[in-house]
């Protein structure tokens, strides 16, 4: 198994690393360096310029509009984009609808959805998670009863983020409630629109609103956007959220962490000396580095099975794990370096065009940040469920 990357590859990263250069804007890439949260146009300005440059959908073949990259050139993509303080791409539409319906969608869906998710004609959001329905996702509650043409839609989602901004919503709903819980749940895209929606906000520990709650009263949606067979839901949702886990090790933005992280203890010292040289900083800052140098390995060796034809399983979740444990520890760290200077709130900065000078700017989203990831190890997939899937299908527990 090769994990050095070709001559070709490496052309491609200086390609990547030109056209960010050149086309992301200084104030986007700003706002991102800073932790300070984007606003909807930000999103949208810089997918625009990805969607012109035909590398909005990176993970799509050329058949739907995609550049046709292999999985060593979108880690390199994604890479290069943390490294230039790009914004993530909006992953509702681009990375988890659209391969749903690139495989389960029917021909009409496809022509309709795929151009419009390209285009960002769309802002889709995700109802899966209830109150009552999150790692136990095949609990959910919200149903769908068949009248006619229609589903009639009743329920509620929550933690459903960026829905404030979306136009589309990807739902699970329960169609068939006297089948076994997997069973019984089908995948219908939903218009916003759509009568019977209200969308109510949830304001988060770091006072973002970045997540909500939806509710669906008496809400009328045509068969003909179910995705596959009724009570094929759960089979959605599972290729679904595979996607998802693997997006959410976050190598890329690990290693942006790592490097702030380094720099800022080389700096601040403590009692005469850079943070960086104190042992038992120094420890836990070589030790996150031993683990994410072991992280990049493993995902490179998934990588490279796929290139060689392999289909990564519980690989997914083994990243998605060590991936979400590893960003938790270097906000901890990072906050811990900046000390009392890591405790001021400024919300008018961090969510609003409010200015502070470099020195406060440089360390204002620490706290927010460090609140903020405490989540990476819930969704997708609680970390403790992720770990027994490993634990069955590697492990053979």
């Amino acid at each position: 198994m090769n994990l050095t990357f070709s001559p070709e590859e490496q052309a491609f990263r200086a390609e990547v690393r030109h056209f960010l250069a050149d086309a992301l804007p200084s104030d986007i890439s700003e706002r991102v360096r800073l932790g300070r949260h984007l606003r909807a146009d930000d999103h949208l300005r810089w997918q625009t310029l990805l969607s012109e440059q035909g590398w909005l959908a990176s993970n799509w073949p050329k058949q739907h509009g995609g550049p046709g990259w292999g999985p060593v050139q979108r880690h390199i993509f994604d890479e290069e984009c943390a490294a230039a303080h790009a914004p993530t791409v909006v992953p509702f539409g681009v990375n988890m609808v659209a391969p749903v319906i690139m495989k389960f969608g029917s021909t009409e869906q496809k022509e309709h959805y795929l151009p419009r998710i390209l285009s960002n004609q769309d802002w889709w959001c995700q109802g899966y998670s209830e109150p009552g329905a999150g790692s136990d996702l095949a609990g959910l509650n919200t149903r769908a009863v068949r009248d006619g043409d229609h589903y009639i839609v009743n329920g509620q989602k929550t933690w459903t983020t960026l829905g404030q901004h979306a136009n589309m919503l990807f739902c699970l709903v329960r169609t068939d409630p006297e089948a076994k819980k997997q069973a019984g749940i089908s995948f219908l895209l939903i218009d916003m629109q759509t009568p019977g929606i209200t969308v109510r906000p949830i304001i988060t520990l770091d006072g973002a609103h970045e997540v909500n709650e939806v509710f669906l009263d008496n809400v009328r949606v045509p068969v003909e956007n179910r995705v596959g067979e009724e009570g094929q839901g759960w089979t959605c949702a599972k290729f679904l959220l595979t996607h998802e886990r693997t997006g959410i090790a976050g190598l890329g933005h690990a290693k942006q962490a790592l490097r702030h992280l380094k720099s800022l203890a080389s700096r601040i010292e403590h009692r005469g000396k850079p943070l960086l040289k104190l042992p038992s900083f120094r420890h836990r800052v070589v030790k996150a580095e031993l683990e994410l140098m072991a992280l990049e390995v493993t995902n490179l060796r998934v990588i490279a099975a796929v290139r060689d034809g392999g289909v990564p399983g519980a690989e997914s979740s083994l990243l998605k794990v060590r991936g979400s444990e590893l960003r938790q520890e270097l906000s901890e760290l990072t906050r811990r370096a900046l000390g009392p200077a890591a405790l001021p709130f400024f919300p008018d900065f961090l969510h609003g065009e409010g200015s502070l000078d470099d020195e406060r700017a440089q360390s204002a989203a620490a706290s927010a940040q460090y609140f903020n990831r405490r989540k990476l190890s819930i969704y997708g997939g609680a970390n403790e469920i992720q770990k027994s899937i490993v634990a069955k299908t590697i492990l053979n527990m």
